[in-house]
């Protein structure tokens, strides 16, 4: 199986143009592509996972990575998959992000010797003149076809700013400003990217003739790889201070019974032979998949022993076991204690098992709290600081949602 094959075979290849040439690029390592990242926070999330590895498969094959950080366009916000306008960062804050995103994908991709570049759009982006780059740009991009674009019809109704407007134009420049800096000769994208990587195919057509080389291909399930970097509680981050290793594991091993196969085939470097054998599997051995995948993203997102421990901890908590050493925990301190006591809904809060006291007061009355597995639904009900021991107590809402409490 041909390495495109192999993309096609894992359902990581939704749409393409000149896909002879995309196969015979990437089949034989030819392929200089990028993927951009724009820096709304200071992490990325399972939402950029399989961006991530996607370059590191098609590295391990011999093609070279381009990881582009959107310090330019982060200054305007992509309007795709949005309601509303983005939030406008300052550029210490773009900057900072920036920074914090080399490190995150230094864990997927090798950037030594020239194998990946790591590139930032501010470089060409903020030095761009306005009137210049109207002239030698915004004269290829029909207005009538960039508003028919998918990126822009959700949010013509509510109202689409002209900051925003110009998105596309300039992630188009980006792939242009590639082709001609690195050679870069493919981009990738998500499927709600589109109509922007077509852009940025035309430009690069029209401003040096349609002999150029360059191509597009998008992810099958990149925007709905966004979707999967939120959950109820928040975002899942790559960051192991803003998201545990164990609450990392936990959010795999909770995945849906119908996508634990996808996501392993799409996200996990497993064989595709392995995979396949799994393709019948129910009920419990299900459960056993979800292992499976919550252990080799764990293990490529923060290591081998993190994962070991996060697996162990699972088990053991969930297979009766009191305590799961590295579970995610909270501190309390003598002023959270009135007269040596915390009530269960100030404890819920403190924990953030709940977004709100009403919140907590129903989880109790419905009898989903649970202190050391016994369940309380008493919404009166104290935990004494004598109570707790010095290695913690286990805090349970439902029964995925958890915590280790300690004192101080």
């Amino acid at each position: 199986m041909t390495v495109y094959e192999e993309l096609q075979a894992r359902g990581l290849i939704a749409q393409v143009t000149d896909e002879k040439e995309i196969r015979e690029l990437i089949n034989n390592g030819k392929a200089v592509f990028y993927i951009g990242f724009d820096p709304t926070a200071d992490s990325l999330h399972v939402g950029h996972f399989m961006a991530l590895c996607l370059m590191k498969r098609l590295q391990m094959a011999g093609n070279k990575p381009i990881a582009l950080l959107g310090g330019g366009t982060g200054m305007v916000g992509d309007p795709s998959g949005r309601t509303d306008m983005r939030q406008m960062m300052t550029p210490e804050t773009i900057a900072h992000n920036c920074e914090c995103f080399k490190k995150q994908m230094s864990r997927f991709i090798d950037f030594s010797d020239g194998k990946a570049l790591m590139v930032n759009n501010a470089d060409w982006l903020m030095d761009l003149n306005y009137v210049e780059l109207l002239r030698e740009v915004g004269a290829h991009f029909s207005v009538n076809w960039m508003l028919r674009a998918e990126c822009y019809k959700q949010r013509m109704e509510k109202g689409l700013s002209f900051l925003e407007f110009n998105y596309m134009i300039m992630q188009s420049y980006d792939f242009y400003a590639l082709y001609q800096k690195y050679g870069c000769n493919m981009q990738f994208g998500g499927d709600d990217q589109w109509s922007n990587m077509l852009g940025g195919t035309e430009l690069i057509r029209r401003k040096l003739g349609k002999d150029a080389y360059a191509m597009t291909i998008t992810l099958l399930l990149n925007s709905e790889g966004k979707k999967m970097g939120k959950t109820q509680s928040g975002a899942v981050w790559l960051d192991p201070d803003k998201t545990s290793p164990f609450d990392f594991y936990q959010y795999w091993r909770n995945v849906g019974d119908a996508d634990v196969l996808k996501c392993i085939r799409m996200l996990t470097f497993l064989p595709l032979e392995q995979i396949q054998e799994m393709d019948g599997w129910k009920d419990s051995q299900l459960n056993q998949a979800k292992e499976i995948l919550a252990y080799e993203l764990t293990s490529l997102v923060h290591g081998e022993e993190e994962a070991k421990k996060a697996q162990t901890s699972a088990r053991s908590l969930f297979g009766g076991g009191k305590m799961a050493q590295d579970m995610p925990s909270t501190e309390l301190t003598e002023d959270d204690f009135k007269d040596e006591c915390v009530d269960l809904i100030t404890l819920l809060c403190k924990a953030e098992l709940v977004p709100s006291r009403s919140e907590g007061r129903r989880a109790i009355e419905q009898g989903g709290v649970s202190i050391d597995g016994e369940r309380i639904t008493d919404i009166h009900h104290q935990v004494e600081k004598s109570a707790i021991p010095k290695e913690g107590i286990v805090l349970k809402r439902g029964k995925k949602k958890f915590r280790k409490i300690c004192v101080k």
